[in-house]
């Protein structure tokens, strides 16, 4: 009888005893406007997103810190602005234009401590899965990152060998020929959570999506069903977007929502999300466990291919428009609040004191010095967050045709500054969502207050700018 008492003393206790598991889903490349429940005309299909929005806490104004892939990753992982260490473009990317871009450091530092291993030293097993893209060998791989499982993640940000088996990964076995990608991450999460769970240890299982970044590849039956779905849909699939830079290859943007094997990935995503969700519910584990779900940039809406739209939303991926930035953003724990829905502007940085809050984990400002807890919003529908700004630094020339730049969004308003020429423009986003009105000229005084803390920001993260390129060239410094 003693011995028993004290064990269930000691189970009492036990620090994690109540912790909640974790679920991350980081889709790549996924556009605001390509899920139904922040686009219900939209053209793809998304029941399982759609109710895990409707069952959790949907922010309509979340932010991806980067409008390209790699910087957005390090800002999850680490609670940091990606222009501290200036990791602030896809890696490695470093293509020029009228200037040399600021130099890029292509990986994810080992000393930082990341989201895995705070979650780690809390007691909890740790799982990766899909895409990393945050460091070239594998000394910088999610194994060595804080995760006791790695499955799939390596340098490349794109699936080498395609979306169908053999796949050509360093870190993911072939099966049998003709699987496909997201299939099989989600078959393999699943296991792993059958897994964590029957040990009764709490979890983190980050499941980060090759889709739906190209190449575009789905399965036949599926892109046939979207090529009649397709057929009904008529109108302007093309439209004009600004030429960014002297000598660059003029844009268009796609302005209709109808590629058929774009359409197919964004279901076989959803398809992954469902199976996964109906796992932690057949374990009856559903409302003890913390889901997250967002995205790294924006659709791709300009270049390779441009398969969607993202209007109303400016621009696509690699740009600093909304369309480049505008996340899903979606947080749902059932066991400690209720569903709804915040329009407060928020970051991916927040997702990590978010979550260690969430875990009853003590915070560690000096690491996470970028994001804030959302706790607040996500307790209350009308809660608020300690925060004036936020902020983007993208010193590059995008793939995509995206200008280099920096912005602030503080309440409504959003400056973007050009660092070609250190033009600025001012939106008000409550009645511009498209940015299509520039009222900078009559809002100087506006300009001034945003641009100067805009420019304190950069001073205080050390960002990086634009290099010349010739003797007679000198770019914009703030």
């Amino acid at each position: 009888m003693r011995l028993l008492i004290i064990f269930l003393l000691a189970t009492l206790t036990s620090p994690l005893i109540g912790r909640p598991n974790v679920v991350f889903f980081l889709v790549d490349d996924l556009g605001y406007m390509d899920i139904g429940a922040y686009n219900p005309e939209t053209f793809y299909e998304t029941p399982n997103i759609d109710s895990l929005a409707s069952t959790g806490v949907k922010f309509t104004n979340g932010y991806a810190a980067n409008p390209v892939c790699s910087p957005t990753r390090y800002s999850i992982m680490t609670g940091k602005y990606p222009s501290r260490v200036d990791a602030t473009n896809w890696f490695s990317g470093t293509r020029s234009g009228k200037f040399n871009p600021a130099p890029l450091h292509s990986n994810m530092p080992l000393k930082e401590l990341t989201l895995a291993e705070s979650l780690k030293e809390a007691g909890y097993k740790t799982a990766f899965l899909g895409k990393w893209h945050l460091g070239p060998d594998p000394k910088f791989w999610p194994e060595n990152q804080g995760f006791d499982i790695n499955v799939g993640g390596h340098n490349r940000g794109s699936p080498p060998g395609g979306y169908f088996s053999p796949y050509k990964n360093p870190r993911l076995k072939n099966l049998k020929d003709g699987e496909y990608l997201t299939d099989r991450l989600a078959q393999e999460a699943i296991d792993i959570i059958d897994d964590y769970h029957s040990n009764k240890e709490p979890f983190l299982v980050y499941l980060s999506f090759y889709n739906v970044h190209t190449p575009l590849q789905a399965p036949k039956k599926l892109v046939d069903k979207y090529k009649t779905k397709s057929q009904s849909i008529s109108g302007k699939e093309f439209g004009p977007e600004e030429q960014v830079w002297p000598g660059a290859k003029k844009r268009n943007v796609r302005i209709l929502q109808k590629h058929p094997t774009y359409a197919a990935m964004v279901q076989k995503m959803d398809e992954a999300v469902g199976k996964v969700l109906s796992k932690l519910k057949e374990l009856d584990i559903e409302k003890e466990t913390i889901v997250c779900f967002t995205s790294d940039n924006g659709g791709l809406s300009t270049s390779e291919g441009s398969p969607t739209s993202n209007l109303p939303l400016r621009g696509g991926k690699g740009w600093l428009y909304e369309g480049g930035i505008r996340e899903p953003f979606i947080i749902r724990y059932p066991n400690k609040f209720k569903a709804s829905v915040s329009d407060v502007p928020v970051i991916s940085t927040d997702f990590y004191p978010t979550i260690l809050d969430l875990a009853n984990i003590k915070q560690k400002p000096n690491q996470h010095m970028d994001g804030v807890s959302l706790m607040p919003i996500l307790k209350s529908d009308k809660g608020e967050v300690k925060r004036e700004a936020i902020y983007w630094h993208y010193p590059h020339y995008s793939n995509q045709g995206g200008f280099p730049g920096g912005a602030i969004r503080i309440g409504n308003y959003k400056l973007v500054e050009r660092y070609e020429d250190g033009n600025t423009h001012l939106y008000d986003l409550s009645k511009d969502l498209g940015e299509s009105n520039d009222i900078a000229d009559s809002n100087q005084d506006k300009v001034t207050i945003m641009q100067k803390k805009l420019h304190d920001w950069y001073k205080e993260v050390d960002a990086k700018f634009l290099r010349p390129k010739g003797e007679n060239t000198n770019p914009w410094r703030p």
